[in-house]
């Protein structure tokens, strides 16, 4: 689930600002991208479950 979270919302990030004119679009982007950011940062400290 979080493998999910973290590529849709970085996906939605880098589309953002050409989808949405303005502030809003590079709000969102940043948004995203930081929400992004957090789920990476768990994935990466999650240790992995055994096979």
């Amino acid at each position: 689930m979080l493998w999910f979270l973290f590529v849709f919302n970085l996906a939605v990030a880098v589309v953002a600002p050409f989808a949405v004119d303005g502030t809003r679009g590079v709000l969102t982007c940043v948004g995203l991208g930081a929400v992004a950011l957090g789920v990476g940062v768990s994935l990466l400290r999650t240790p992995r479950r055994p096979a």
